[in-house]
């Protein structure tokens, strides 16, 4: 596995966050409440339909001929954040198959099965980066080098940047499961001293 070591202060993603959201850096386009959308926290509902999206012209009539998100996900396994679907499940499952190249439509998936650990600094678990689930659905080129430098040691990543929707951002919070889900990606447990000078006990199960 490769390591690459991410500082992490929380006192100054929470600062961002609010600035963020007191600027309307976030906000969702055509949202009355500049602050109704955030990349930080959950959303109140789940694929609305396209006129109701605040992505669409509500005022078209084409629009109303697409399918609302929440039939067309109704089959597809469940998942409990993002738009509630479970993709990686979809593909494993063959619920889905996702174009691998446009030019090529008998081209296969290639995936990747490598984990990059991210090293956080704290008590916080460290984020495990999983290849194979992105690269079911994606192309090496979707990320690389565009958005991530594939070299150790080569990409300073931090909580402000992808809240503001750069790096892992660029994806989640839009696309994908919003950041509000922590667990999902800080996955791996450190060994942590007790208080009183103990020897260390692990926090992994």
């Amino acid at each position: 596995m490769k390591n690459t070591s991410i500082a992490l202060s929380f006192s100054v993603v929470f600062a961002a966050t609010m600035l963020f959201a007191a600027q309307g850096w976030c906000a969702q386009p055509g949202a009355a409440n500049p602050n109704a959308f955030n990349r930080l926290f959950k959303p109140k509902k789940y694929n609305l339909p396209p006129a109701e999206d605040a992505y669409h012209d509500p005022e078209s009539e084409e629009v109303r001929e697409l399918q609302a998100p929440a039939q067309a996900f109704q089959s597809l396994p469940k998942s409990a954040s993002g738009n509630k679907v479970d993709w990686v499940k979809a593909v494993d499952e063959k619920k889905i198959t996702p174009v691998w190249d446009r030019g090529d439509p008998a081209a296969q998936a290639m995936p990747m099965d490598l984990d990059i650990v991210f090293e956080v600094k704290g008590t916080t678990p460290d984020v495990v980066y999983p290849h194979r689930q992105h690269t079911l659905i994606l192309d090496c080129t979707s990320c690389h080098p565009d958005i991530f430098v594939p070299q150790k040691g080569a990409n300073q990543i931090s909580m402000a940047q992808i809240m503001a929707g750069q790096k892992c951002g660029v994806c989640h919070g839009s696309v994908a499961f919003p950041i509000a889900e922590c667990r999902r990606c800080h996955t791996n447990k450190k060994t942590v001293a007790t208080r009183k000078g103990a020897p260390a006990k692990s926090n992994k199960p």
